[in-house]
């Protein structure tokens, strides 16, 4: 008896020390392998609750999925859980309605978790030592309409204390019945913030919230700020100089930074843009990298690893440092003089009808010594000449009228903007290289901040670019097929 219990305790031993072996995480492999896991029942930003529920419902095992709740206006709230390890951790999206992209990548993570191939160590060791819960969507009612906040006007970020909406409610409650050790806020943030004051997007930022006015660092907080440091690591290999740190200013309604300081230790994910990327899909596949990677950390139990120092050299976000366009040392006309400004024009989005789901409305939104601002596409204009186009003398009938016109020949004469009989829906002319305007307006285009010219940049007196609803369109490239596709809307 005494050699048989022997040889069972030298087998549990070998057992243990077996699983105590570290499991390896190549992200660079599982980044090759991510179109595998990619959910493609999702293309784009703007899905609605009906989009996504019947993906949900139909998540079969290792999953366990749940309604909790239900928004204002009735769509059900569901939290997906797997795993049955004792380290829990909440992972929200989608708080906010417009801020989708980590929602994209918690589906493809429900797809990397439920597929079987050659991440099966990983996936097995993040099933047995975690539980994780997911809340997808906490917001469909602002998803619905694409807007930040839910169907009674309130931010769901700044009702973490009076818990006011139902959908506050069920994150609150979440999280008290887990008692969660680590909590992740996913959100969007601005696409014209910096990392830092360089020429750099902050394609993702992250922040280990304060949890007091002091901005005091305890254990929990010092958790989450070493494991945001080998998330960054990670993501250096990929959006080198990209990665941001969002401001610690502690906000008493919030949910991270309560969150926080109730105890789960908690790692907010923000992001922003990346340049050729408007639909953030491969920002979605990085925000799938990271958090896989934090996972893969907590389930090996190696945050203590990373130092503080790491997460400290991560840049602060600099707000508003971006612009889409900036014409830089253009000379402009203003009382029969020239100047030499910089002028920055952004484009605002707005939601359109469908199949045309958004548009943009291009402005200007800075003017002058714009030196310390950066933008997705700078154009040196030293000695060249920005002004607005004229106005076509011509009143067009209708859009059958408009899609006559030729539109380089009416560029080549200085022609941008044509007037209208019966204007077609805003998504549509939003689309087309000019700009359409009704027929009994004759206000000239000003070249001024708040305004939406149409613009002409001239070498010479010779005209290079056109600049309409903030679209460059170069004169020299441009060919039959570029400006004539809009005719098919």
């Amino acid at each position: 008896m005494r050699i048989i219990l022997q040889l069972l305790g030298f087998y549990f031993l070998l057992n243990t020390m077996a699983c105590a072996q570290p499991i390896a995480f190549d992200h660079q492999k599982l980044a090759n392998s991510y179109s595998s896991y990619k959910e493609k029942k999702i293309t784009d930003r703007r899905f609605k609750h009906r989009d996504i529920e019947p993906i949900l419902q139909g998540l079969k095992r290792p999953f366990s999925v749940e309604e909790r709740g239900q928004s204002i206006e009735g769509r059900a709230i569901y939290t997906v859980s797997v795993g049955s390890g004792d380290k829990t951790v909440l992972l929200w999206s989608q708080m906010h309605g417009d801020e989708s992209t980590a929602t994209m990548a918690l589906f493809d993570i429900f797809k990397f978790l439920a597929a079987d191939d050659g991440f099966n160590d990983m996936r097995d060791n993040l099933l047995r030592e975690l539980k994780i819960v997911f809340i997808p969507m906490l917001n469909p009612d602002g998803a619905e309409r694409f807007q930040r906040r839910n169907a009674l006007g309130v931010d769901l970020n700044r009702d973490a204390l009076r818990l006011e909406s139902p959908e506050s409610r069920i994150l609150k409650q979440m999280r008290d019945e887990l008692d969660a050790d680590w909590g992740f806020n996913l959100h969007d943030q601005s696409r014209y913030y910096a990392a830092g004051n360089n020429p750099h997007t902050a394609a993702l930022s992250f922040l280990a919230p304060a949890y007091n006015y002091e901005k005091e660092v305890n254990a929990n907080r010092e958790r989450s700020m070493r494991l945001i440091g080998e998330m960054n690591a990670v993501l250096q290999q990929y959006i080198p100089g990209k990665v941001g740190r969002y401001n610690d200013a502690f906000e008493p309604r919030a949910f991270g930074d309560n969150i926080q300081k109730w105890g789960t230790s908690t790692i907010l994910i923000e992001t922003g843009g990346l340049k050729g990327d408007l639909e953030k899909q491969e920002l979605r596949k990085l925000n799938f990298i990271s958090i896989l990677t934090a996972l893969h950390g907590i389930a090996e139990d190696r945050v203590g690893e990373f130092p503080v120092s790491a997460y400290d050299k991560i840049p602060f976000n600099e707000s508003n440092a971006f612009h889409d366009v900036i014409l830089r040392e253009v000379q402009v006309q203003n009382n029969g003089n020239w100047y030499t400004v910089d002028v920055g024009i952004r484009r605002r989005e707005l939601g359109g009808d469908t199949p045309l789901p958004y548009f943009f409305d291009a402005y200007i939104h800075d003017l002058g010594d714009l030196s310390t601002f950066f933008a997705y596409e700078s154009i040196p204009a030293r000695g060249k000449r920005l002004i607005p186009g004229k106005i076509y003398p011509k009143v067009v009938s209708d859009w059958k009228a408009l899609k006559s016109l030729k539109v380089a020949d009416l560029w080549q004469k200085g022609y941008t903007t044509v007037r209208m009989d019966v204007i077609p829906a805003r998504d549509i002319l939003a689309r087309i290289p000019l700009k359409v305007i009704s027929a009994k307006e004759t206000t000239e285009d000003r070249i001024l901040p708040g305004q939406h010219p149409a613009l002409i940049l001239q070498e010479k007196n010779v005209n290079r670019l056109m600049i309409i609803n903030g679209m460059i369109y170069d004169l020299s490239k441009s060919n039959r097929e570029r400006l004539e596709w809009w005719k098919g809307l």
